[in-house]
């Protein structure tokens, strides 16, 4: 199971990238500096941490200049001592129309080594990675993108029901991820009580999960639409993510009022 705790993440941050239109794109609701800091808990014991930070950087796509996304992800705990897991995502995304131009990842999972870098040609619609090259069509992203990317859509008219699928490359092609919005809910986090969004991604049953398991995700509902909790069922017992700490986040994160 603890193979999976870091890609529980991955999954969780993709569920807030959902939308009436993939066009409706504003200017960028975060800024260089900001920082979400997570934990994940396998029942009562934490089992691993994460966090996600914008930096900026020097580095030009076609003249045009980029967000460095980055977001690291380690076991904690027992966890740390069963399964040391220390993995690396980064990203390069347009400041405008924030697609991505070019991602890695560095993965470490006890004996288990995974690296790849990954090239979006949107001009010829092509994907290079380590694995070969992928054709697609329309907007595709990795994870770090997508999730930067839905952060800035318009999602004003959504309707309780609503599906959209979202597109993503990992590893060895093109993937598409099935999001339904729930509706609203108040949750309680360690930084307080928030008003949010609440979806639910569609997952695979298999090993992990469970036929009847669901992952549900709840995200803030103001300018900054970040991930407050995630939840999922596991074959074995379920995991929860915490937003635990944030920094210089462009909009102020307001609780929620009693």
């Amino acid at each position: 199971m603890k193979k999976y705790v870091i890609l529980f993440l991955i999954t969780a941050s993709f569920a807030n990238a959902f939308c009436q239109e993939m066009d409706n794109v504003g200017r960028p609701v975060f800024q260089v500096g900001e920082q979400l800091n997570y934990k994940l808990k396998y029942g009562f014991f934490t089992a691993a941490e994460a966090n996600l930070k914008v930096e900026a950087t020097d580095k030009k796509f076609d003249g045009h200049p980029a967000f460095h996304i980055v977001a690291d992800g380690k076991t904690a705990g027992a966890f740390d001592l069963l399964y040391k897991t220390r993995n690396r995502y980064e990203t390069y995304i347009d400041e405008t129309t924030l697609q991505p131009y070019f991602y890695t990842e560095n993965r470490h999972e006890a004996s288990y080594k995974h690296t790849d870098n990954v090239t979006f040609n949107h001009q010829d619609e092509k994907i290079t990675a380590a694995k070969g090259v992928f054709p697609f069509k329309g907007k595709v992203f990795d994870f770090l993108s997508a999730y930067y990317f839905s952060r800035s859509i318009d999602i004003s008219k959504i309707k309780i029901g609503d599906t959209f699928d979202l597109k993503y490359f990992l590893e060895d092609g093109v993937h598409t991820l099935s999001i339904t919005y729930v509706g609203k809910e108040k949750v309680e986090s360690d930084l307080g009580t928030f008003n949010c969004l609440k979806f639910n991604p569609t997952i695979i049953p298999g090993r992990v999960f469970r036929k009847d398991s669901k992952l549900f995700l709840w995200i803030t509902d103001d300018n900054n639409r970040i991930p407050i909790k995630a939840h999922v069922e596991l074959v074995v017992g379920s995991l929860t993510m915490d937003l635990t700490s944030v920094k210089d986040l462009k909009y102020p994160l307001n609780p929620a009022k009693k």
